[in-house]
């Protein structure tokens, strides 16, 4: 093979013995002999299998228990080696299954925590993988539940018009009832959706992630190819990347091994798998809300006018990019949905003027922090301190601490919030109590008062003035009850 010009790599691959073998076959030739060693160490079967039950697998501690108990003197590399050759320990490899037009269809979803608007955020990937064609769709969630795979499977399948008769899925809870594997039960109503697209679904054997490689791939391929040099405005913004990045980028770029374009393998694999009809209705979740006095109705800490006079109870369809509001069988009104993360918001925006304003909506504390920090860089220093780790309480204490820079001097102000940020006081209720402490014990804090001078003359003054003394003889029984 040498002789033929084979690289010594190669060669190493073909026998399957190491490259420092081949290299010194070529360099002694014939007059190089291999000769079994004649310090190698064997170990009976037998013993290393009771070692091994009796140290639950731990290889260091049968390791020390045959250099101990049995002297025998063996390398660590070795003994794992012996430990492989029996098969002791090693994990079932998942049931391989070729690349076959039409045959399955993959999911699986990943977190990540990536910076979108300049904030670093936990993001759910989802994914669905076509594995002949290597097509892939995806889309990324701040939370995924069974209504959120439901949308996402209908945005897929709609997208690309047709589904793989068997769909690979992990063990979750979203689509399997009980049972895990080969046992797996799913839920009457995943079957039930998966259905009217043509496929089921199928969970792998535990820790069997390989049977669905090609997701878990694309997952790396996310993590290496999209997210690096990209910046995301908005969940708005990353989806519609990420779905210019798989439908168009990755789908026409050709594969380094098998030299294959997945679009123009979809265009071929279409003929074996099942056409999703366009015309399907989009999946929904209902909710129950009421339309109060002034015609709105909450849903997710939004409010929504009905422009009808419509009053009591209402049935809400949440679908994945919008609302619409029911009445019975009548339809009130229809709305988009707010981009991720809105909320204290009124829709519509153009709409009659209504003298009222939600009661659940909370207050936002916007306005009052930027006054406070435009008061001073101590005011803002300590804000840094006195909101960190709040989390919604924020407002509440930002509305506090408003209120108490209105009620003092700018002076004393500064003096309370320089002394609670010296020794971490971070109660509003302290800082009251702080203030009230420096008011006595410095007067330059006593507000000046103004007294008019003309007060004497006032006729209240004058009516006053020859009020009769008021009489004080039932108190002096008192005292002289006292005295006794």
């Amino acid at each position: 093979m040498h002789a033929k010009k084979v690289a010594k790599h190669e060669i190493a691959r073909i026998l399957g013995v190491s490259r420092n073998t081949v290299k010194n076959i070529i360099k002694n030739g014939a007059a190089m002999r291999l000769t079994p060693r004649s310090d190698a160490i064997t170990i009976a079967p037998e013993l290393l299998v009771q070692l091994y039950n009796e140290c639950s697998g731990w290889r260091e501690r049968i390791w020390e228990k045959l250099k101990d108990e049995h002297q025998v003197d063996v390398g660590y590399s070795t003994l794992t080696r012996m430990i492989r050759q029996l098969g002791l320990g090693l994990k079932p490899r998942a049931v391989h299954v070729g690349d076959v037009p039409g045959g399955e269809m993959q999911h699986d979803t990943s977190p990540h925590r990536i910076k979108v608007g300049g904030k670093t955020v936990l993001v759910i990937t989802v994914t669905l993988y076509f594995r002949y064609s290597k097509q892939i769709y995806i889309r990324f969630y701040r939370s995924f539940n069974r209504f959120s795979m439901k949308s996402f499977f209908h945005e897929a399948l709609t997208h690309y018009g047709y589904a793989a008769p068997e769909c690979i899925i992990d063990n979750t809870n979203l689509a399997v009832l009980r049972g895990t594997g080969h046992a797996a039960v799913m839920h009457p109503e995943m079957v039930a959706f998966a259905r009217r697209y043509g496929f089921y679904f199928v969970a792998h054997e535990l820790r069997h992630s390989n049977r669905k490689a090609g997701e878990e791939r694309a997952f790396w391929t996310v993590e290496t190819n999209f997210f690096p040099g990209r910046t995301f405005a908005s969940m708005e913004d990353l989806n519609a990347q990420g779905h210019h990045w798989a439908t168009e980028l990755m789908a026409n770029r050709v594969r380094a091994k098998s030299r294959l374009i997945p679009v123009k393998a979809f265009e071929y694999e279409t003929a074996f798998l099942k056409p999703v009809s366009a015309q399907l209705p989009p999946p929904y979740t209902p909710h129950d809300r009421k339309v109060d006095q002034y015609g709105f109705v909450a849903f997710d800490a939004n409010s929504y006018w009905i422009s009808s006079a419509a009053v009591g109870a209402v049935k809400v369809l949440q679908y994945a990019h919008e609302i619409k509001i029911y009445q019975g069988r009548r339809l009130l009104e229809c709305f988009p949905l707010p981009p991720e993360g809105t909320r204290n918001k009124i829709y519509p925006e153009h709409r009659p003027h209504v003298a009222y304003r939600p009661r659940h909506l909370d207050k936002p504390s916007a306005d009052e922090e930027a006054v406070l920090r435009q008061h001073s860089a101590a005011a803002s220093s300590y804000l840094d301190f006195l909101l960190k780790g709040q989390g919604a309480l924020r407002h509440r204490t930002l509305r506090q601490l408003h209120s108490l820079y209105r009620r003092l001097s700018a002076v004393l102000f500064d003096r309370v919030i320089a002394r609670a940020h010296r020794y971490g006081v971070s109660d509003v209720g302290s800082l009251e109590e702080i203030a009230r402490l420096l008011a006595r014990e410095d007067a330059e804090f006593l507000p000046d008062v103004t007294c008019d001078g003309a007060y004497e003359q006032r006729q209240e003054y004058l009516e006053g003035r020859i009020t009769d003394p008021p009489r004080l003889d039932p108190y002096q029984l008192y005292l002289e009850d006292d005295d006794e």
